[in-house]
């Protein structure tokens, strides 16, 4: 499955996309912000996108148009806190480089449309850490409503522990 919007196309992710992957999964931000550490080296790259990337529905690279550059990822996948088959979670990750120029939103707005349309999911859930401002800023520009926090959610690489802000986008 392709998806195109106005300046990008969101497509599977490869192996031959290691190099790209790597360039914006070791930034100091980008994985702390998900829930991931920095990756170190390309054969950690490589490695996530066997476990996490390949072969999988519903999970696309960002990739600009005009450069054919792969940024970041975004996808739907089974929301480990609800248990009904019509319900995804939003997941994304975007190198710093390309942070505040709209093009998550924009990502993740064709994935919701996918969602709704293609695959007729009647909510798609999301979640972030409270420190994560700019992941909130792109729930809240594509409409999701604040459900709640959910308290120590999740133990991080780190061994740290924190919170979850709950958010969901009900079919319309």
């Amino acid at each position: 499955m392709i998806i195109t919007t106005d300046r990008l196309t969101l497509r599977p992710i490869t192996i031959s996309d290691a190099g790209d992957v790597y360039e914006y999964a070791k930034g100091k931000q980008v994985g702390p912000n998900a829930g991931w550490k920095p990756h170190e080296r390309i054969e950690e790259s490589k490695e996530i996108i066997q476990q996490i990337f390949l072969d999988k529905e519903n999970i696309f690279g960002i990739v600009l148009k005009n450069s054919g550059k792969l940024i970041g990822s975004v996808g739907l996948i089974e929301d480990p806190k609800r248990e009904y088959d019509r319900v995804k979670m939003l997941g994304y990750a975007l190198g710093e480089a390309h942070w505040g120029n709209g093009f998550m939103t924009e990502a993740a707005e064709a994935v919701l449309t996918y969602g709704f349309r293609t695959l007729e999911l009647e909510l798609i859930s999301a979640y972030c850490y409270p420190f994560n401002q700019r992941s909130q800023k792109v729930l809240e520009k594509l409409g999701f409503l604040y459900e709640g926090t959910l308290s120590l959610s999740e133990k991080l690489y780190n061994g740290k522990v924190y919170d979850h802000m709950c958010f969901a986008l009900p079919a319309k």
